[in-house]
């Protein structure tokens, strides 16, 4: 949103007494000089003739802005957290971390022995939202003190941020998130809000997915919200492997033209799933490795990395709506 600018306060501007303007133009008479050093003199411009059309002025678009991460990520005694948090160490940029990140129950304990000590190193620069392990808790209450502001709102976790000419969202899909929800509007007057041209939302349950967690209808009001705000891409975790479809319409119809691209990247370090039947516009199905998700944030465009521990990866590009 761009800042508002308030109304520049007029200084009075004191009368010059008579005298003082003689003294002064005798001044000049005697060829006197003032004592501030003055830099060099421009060379006169010559004004465009009456009529004559401006040129507009060039906005050079921002750096790309890297935007990376998974899901389900710190599970004691598993290698995958630290292999992946490995993976980030070598990428800049802003983290993202879509749910469950602390097994199994979210506790306090849990996030200092299985998510701090290797994921926990990007803290600074994560932006996470939480999923359905972290409510085991009441209130996924050291969810919210372990990441703090970061996190968004306490209690409420859903928030968005700008990323160069990028607007995210992120959601908490472990609160009502139907379309009367007070989530729902606040999405609603947060996307009315934003100039920005590309927008990227995140959040742990996925509306679509091959997995064996099944797809968490749930969400489409939000996608429903979201489609009609002509957003680009939705970043989800939950089902533990990586998974890439084609843009679509919340009611899964292809839509090349102003559909939603979904990723699902649960590959941060949880026990790995397999899947179950591939879903229509499924375009990439990945299992049985850790690994994370790099979207390089472009101006009108974005280009995806899946980038395993070990094994395929997957790669492309997009533009915005």
């Amino acid at each position: 949103m761009a800042a508002r600018s308030t109304p520049a306060q007029t200084a009075a501007v004191p009368m010059l007494r008579p005298v003082v303007l003689v003294a002064c133009l005798a001044c000049l008479q005697c060829g006197g000089r003032s004592n501030t050093p003055t830099g060099p003199t421009a060379p006169p411009t010559n004004p465009l003739p009456p009529g004559t059309p401006v040129p507009p002025t060039t906005v050079p678009p921002s750096a790309p802005q890297i935007f990376v991460g998974a899901g389900d990520i710190g599970w004691c005694g598993s290698p995958g957290p630290e292999q992946t948090a490995r993976l980030v160490d070598t990428i800049g940029g802003t983290v993202f971390a879509v749910g469950d990140l602390a097994y199994f129950s979210g506790t306090r304990k849990e996030f200092l022995d299985c998510y701090d000590p290797s994921w926990g190193r990007h803290k600074s620069r994560t932006r996470p939202v939480p999923g359905n392990h972290e409510y085991v808790t009441t209130g996924a209450s050291p969810y919210f003190d372990y990441f703090g502001a970061l996190a968004g709102p306490s209690g409420l976790g859903y928030y968005s941020f700008e990323l160069g000419e990028w607007h995210a969202i992120a959601l908490n899909s472990l609160l009502p998130v139907n379309d009367g929800s007070a989530q729902a509007q606040w999405l609603r007057m947060d996307l009315a809000a934003s100039h920005s041209k590309c927008t990227i939302a995140y959040w742990h349950y996925p509306l679509f997915t091959s997995g064996p967690n099944g797809s968490q209808t749930q969400m489409r009001d939000v996608w429903r919200i979201l489609y009609g705000a002509d957003v680009d891409i939705v970043v989800n975790g939950h089902d533990h492997l990586y998974e890439r479809f084609a843009p679509q319409s919340p009611d899964g119809g292809r839509d090349d033209a102003r559909g939603i691209r979904e990723f699902i990247v649960g590959t941060g370090g949880a026990s790995p799933y397999n899947f179950v039947t591939a879903s229509a516009n499924s375009e990439a199905r990945i299992s049985n490795t850790y690994g994370v998700l790099k979207l390089t944030l472009q101006s009108g465009s974005y280009q995806w990395e899946f980038i395993p521990v070990s094994g395929q990866s997957d790669f492309g590009n997009g533009s915005c709506h």
